[in-house]
């Protein structure tokens, strides 16, 4: 209901879960995610009548990843629901990956009604101690008249320094009780429904003793992790490179932080790379930027091996010094502070550039060495299909604006490897904040739904899909467009290619699946099946599906050979002791 009284705002009668959904639609909310329960039935009904862009999904870690995919190509806070017990505690790994990575989101909650609180409530648990530890905060609505204040608090926190995943937790009271509100609280700025929020300049004085190492460095080399695609910084890091001639490595997060094409790139370093992890070695001044230097990146911390001056930005404090010890930190924004470098390395006329000629011409000319030599795998006609061929079809038919998605472990382990983007920015979409399977099919559908027009495919393992396919579903009823690559080995193969590596072949347990055909699955659910089991027949099926109307699978029989499983097309990739438990 809403009344006006004279010489006064207007006034809206309505309950909590309306408030939250007006809230929601103030931000210009995208899609968002979610299974319905009774304590946000009042959310529910709004969104109905409010015309909020609401999704059933079908299981809420599929929700929660979508809304991380969406949240990480469009820049904008990723949305997403849940009700008490069971739809909360499904968030957690989501909202770990979204921790972890630094992606904005928000998830609403609904919780117990407080008078009946630890009666043995249906579905009740300890919900608010089991999320915490996975969000950036966890916010409780214990007022209904705050919902305004606290809906704005969330997307503050879920969009400044750091950005990640914030919980509103909303007791069922909460949600069905009216209150009048003041039509002029819900609002929200536009600025907190986009991350970066609030940007800050690296201190002056560490600044200009980061410059003089880079001024003096002879073989420099870019380190560049994630962050880089969090601050929008992309463009001024290829400005910073191309300016300064210094090469620029990325980590899996950090691919497109420059064009992969480019002659300045060195690729992925860390535990698989091409040739960045000997120039890395090389090098005599390292600038980290936007990147955690964990395990992966630094070839379980074997890398930099300790030689090299390191100059660390980064936004997030407690990240300095976490593994490695660093000459200079950077506490910033990364985009302000490469502007900062830039500007501070403007005075020396291009002397220093000219002094790496040398250094970065030879970039292109190792990594030209390192396709020849494994270009009998990039280019395999063997069947079952190899994966390198399957990703050089794939670097041939995505188009430059194009966004590939790639589910954890094997998959983006492949893609970071041998995916090439054409273009600076974030195109190639990995869930490695946990690195959990699972991610390829929502992965898929909240990017199609974040950048429409742009061609999505996703790489996932047969394993992966069969944990999300029935979102298939809700992707085809969204009208999501997308073409997902369904790596079939009938196997978890990741873990069998380890089991190889470290016991031996034949020594496999637990590691093998039932033989699917996963375009057939597809066609059941109304989408486009296709089944590819010679190389050639790989290119033709990717336009296909890219061309196509609604959700597309693409079922590609892949090697079963445990020793071929893992990105070692180059043998130094597969390089492992026992004891490695990479992820």
């Amino acid at each position: 209901m809403t009344t006006t009284q004279p010489g006064t705002s207007e006034v809206l009668s309505i309950t909590g879960g309306e408030a939250l959904a007006r809230m929601l639609q103030a931000c210009g909310a995208g899609p968002m995610f979610g299974m319905g329960g009774f304590q946000l039935l009042p959310f529910y009904d709004a969104a109905r009548r409010l015309g909020l862009d609401h999704h059933l999904i079908n299981d809420e870690r599929t929700g929660v990843f979508a809304a991380d995919a969406y949240a990480k190509v469009s820049g904008r806070v990723g949305l997403v629901d849940a009700t008490l017990g069971p739809g909360a505690t499904n968030l957690v790994t989501g909202l770990v990956e979204a921790l972890n990575a630094g992606t904005p989101l928000v998830a609403l909650v609904g919780d117990s009604h407080r008078h009946h609180s630890w009666k043995n409530m249906t579905q009740e648990s300890r919900q608010q101690e089991i999320l915490r530890p996975a969000v950036k905060e966890l916010i409780r609505v214990e007022a209904v008249h705050r919902i305004p204040e606290l809906v704005r608090r969330a997307f503050t926190v879920a969009t400044s320094g750091r950005p990640g995943p914030v919980v509103l937790d909303v007791p069922e009271d909460i949600a069905h009780a009216e209150h009048d509100f003041d039509a002029a609280e819900f609002r929200l700025d536009e600025d907190r429904s986009r991350a970066p929020r609030i940007r800050t300049r690296p201190d002056p004085d560490a600044v200009a003793t980061a410059a003089e190492l880079l001024r003096h460095a002879e073989r420099p080399v870019v380190l560049a992790g994630g962050g880089v695609h969090l601050s929008d910084a992309s463009v001024a890091l290829t400005a910073f490179a191309e300016e300064l001639n210094i090469p620029v490595a990325h980590t899996l997060t950090g691919k497109g932080a420059i064009a992969c094409t480019s002659p300045l790139s060195a690729g992925l370093f860390g535990r698989y790379d091409r040739i960045a992890n000997t120039l890395i070695d090389e090098a005599d001044v390292l600038l980290v930027v936007g990147c955690k230097l964990g395990e992966i990146a630094t070839k379980r911390y074997a890398l930099p091996s300790g030689h090299q001056a390191i100059i660390h930005l980064d936004v997030l404090a407690e990240e300095f010094e976490r593994t490695t010890e660093v000459d200079v930190t950077l506490w910033g924004d990364a985009r302000l502070g490469l502007e900062e470098l830039t500007a501070a390395l403007a005075d020396d006329d291009g002397q220093g550039a000219r002094s790496r000629a040398d250094h970065v011409a030879d970039v292109p000319v190792r990594m030209a060495a390192w396709r020849e030599e494994v270009a009998d795998r990039l280019s395999s006609d063997e069947v079952p299909v190899n994966m390198a061929r399957l990703l050089t079809e794939i670097n041939e038919v995505l188009p430059a604006d194009g966004l590939l998605v790639a589910d954890g472990g094997f998959a983006a382990h492949w893609g970071g490897l041998l995916y090439d983007t054409k273009q600076p920015g974030r195109s190639f979409v990995p869930d490695r904040g946990f690195a959990s399977i699972g991610y390829g099919l929502p992965g898929a559908m909240g990017a199609s739904l974040a950048a429409p027009g742009r061609a999505v495919v996703s790489l996932t393992g047969d394993g992966g899909f069969n944990m999300s396919l029935g979102d298939l579903e809700t992707a085809r009823r969204v009208g999501a467009s997308f073409t997902l690559v369904v790596v079939n080995n009938a196997a978890s193969g990741y873990v069998k290619a380890l089991q190889h590596l470290v016991y031996g072949e034949g020594a496999y347990h637990a590691s093998d699946l039932v033989e699917v055909d996963y375009a057939r699955v597809a066609e059941a659910f109304g989408c486009t099946g296709i089944r590819v089991e010679h190389p050639g027949e790989i290119a033709g099926a990717l336009r296909k599906g890219i061309e196509s109307d609604g959700p597309t699978v693409i079922d590609v029989i892949v090697t079963r050979d445990p020793a071929k499983m893992l990105p070692g097309v180059d043998n130094r990739a597969t390089t492992m002791q026992k004891g490695d438990r990479p992820v």
